[in-house]
């Protein structure tokens, strides 16, 4: 991986992340047309930079950490099916197998299709006051349906943003009790990654991490001020337009030139 591509890639990574349009899989789809070899690398460096995007959620609603304990006690019971899933996907190399452009491309359409036949049904006004007074239960249900997240071109945004209103949240809320959630989830995730592969790191590619995590934290940082105002007025259908188009370009392209996972 070059200077270029980090950057690319943590820009990427940064408007992608909390958008309902899976950022694994437009990472992984950035990553065949940059052409990046050094494909371990890559796997843990788009994990690894998620963290510098988590970074800017937590700077843009630090202070929700200190209204009350119990958004830290929902989110905790949030993350914890993902704790064990993902700890257990990881171990047996499930979500590896995963990584191709096809599971990705399908995901990306099926995804899309999903945020316009459900988004009628995201308008509706808030049942609870605020997202720290959610049920136990719900919380826990809102972290089952993020676990779907773990096959690529899924997103994990999508996926929780939906829970969330499943359970009675407005858009607002849920798209925020998302952003939340992905504070441990994503720093469990990264943690996995860095306990695992570091010393396989070498100098270049901590200089790459630093480089596409800063990139990352700022596009993130003003992603997500503008994801928060659309979504109130906007919904989700022009997201699964887009799922739908860039899913069904990129299948096409996968076909045309058999792309494989290995190169």
């Amino acid at each position: 991986m070059n200077l270029i591509q980090a950057i690319i890639l943590g820009i990427v990574e940064g408007i992608t992340e909390f958008l309902p349009i899976s950022s694994t899989g437009h990472m992984k789809l950035a990553e065949y047309l940059l052409v990046v070899h050094d494909k371990d690398f890559a796997n843990n460096f788009e994990i690894i930079i998620q963290f510098a995007a988590i970074l800017a959620v937590l700077t843009l609603y630090i202070k929700r950490f200190f209204v009350s304990i119990e958004i830290y006690l929902k989110l905790i019971v949030a993350f914890i099916p993902a704790a064990i899933i993902g700890f257990v996907a990881e171990h047996f190399g499930i979500i590896d197998m995963l990584l191709n452009p096809f599971v990705v491309c399908i995901s990306l359409v099926l995804g899309g299709i999903v945020l316009i036949v459900f988004d009628k049904w995201t308008g509706k006004p808030s049942e609870i006051e605020s997202i720290e007074m959610i049920p136990y239960k719900s919380a826990f249900i809102i972290g089952l349906i993020q676990c779907i997240s773990m096959v690529p071109g899924v997103s994990r945004s999508a996926a929780t943003i939906f829970g969330g209103i499943y359970k009675g949240f407005d858009r607002k809320q849920a798209a925020e009790f998302s952003f939340l959630l992905a504070i441990p989830t994503m720093m469990g995730a990264t943690g996995l990654k860095l306990i695992k592969h570091y010393k396989d790191f070498h100098q270049e590619h901590y200089y790459m991490l630093a480089i596409g995590g800063a990139v990352a934290f700022v596009f993130a940082f003003f992603t997500v001020k503008i994801f928060i105002a659309y979504l109130t007025k906007h919904g989700f259908k022009y997201f699964g337009l887009y799922r739908i188009i860039v899913g069904a370009v990129f299948l096409l392209l996968a076909l045309a030139f058999g792309w494989q996972i290995d190169k």
